[in-house]
């Protein structure tokens, strides 16, 4: 298991990639791209929009409480555990399934927010990985090369343990 330590939980404060206000902003900029979502949110206001995630990862709650907005299951479902302030190995195995067999969505018993990181490593160039930004709105994230390289540093920065 990786657990990011408390020294370094404040890089992922700020938005790894684009912040825009809501999904109705990001639609002509995701038009005709394989779209990725992590959060129960995100994904329930793209499927209103009618917009389905290749994958989508969820962990029915909303800045640590339950989420009202539960977005529909589509695809294959796999249930994965995954405590807060990790990434289990059962989660990043799920999301590299998942990313090669969709739609899937991956169903997080825990937390599912550090996601975005092994999913902006699995998914493929010119992908859109999408993930909720609390209070501040939705962040847009296209999958490139530099954008891989640094999901790989952050991931440097967790340290692992047996779990």
């Amino acid at each position: 298991m990786l657990t990011l330590p408390e020294e370094h939980r404040q890089l992922f404060k700020k938005p790894f990639g684009e912040l825009h206000q809501n999904i109705g902003e990001i639609l002509p900029l995701i038009c005709h791209r394989t779209v990725y979502s992590v959060g129960d949110v995100v994904t329930h206001n793209l499927q209103k929009k009618g917009i389905t995630p290749a994958v989508a990862v969820v962990d029915g709650y909303t800045m640590r409480s339950p989420c009202s907005k539960m977005p529909v299951l589509t695809g294959k479902c796999i249930k994965v555990k995954n405590p807060a302030g990790s990434l289990t190995e059962d989660l990043i195995n799920a999301i590299n399934d998942a990313v090669a067999h969709s739609p899937v969505t991956i169903m997080v018993e825990g937390e599912e927010d550090l996601a975005v990181i092994p999913m902006v490593i699995a998914a493929p160039l010119g992908a859109i990985v999408l993930y909720g930004q609390p209070h501040e709105g939705v962040v847009l994230r296209e999958v490139t090369p530099e954008a891989q390289a640094t999901a790989r540093q952050f991931l440097e920065r967790f340290a692992r343990s047996r779990g």
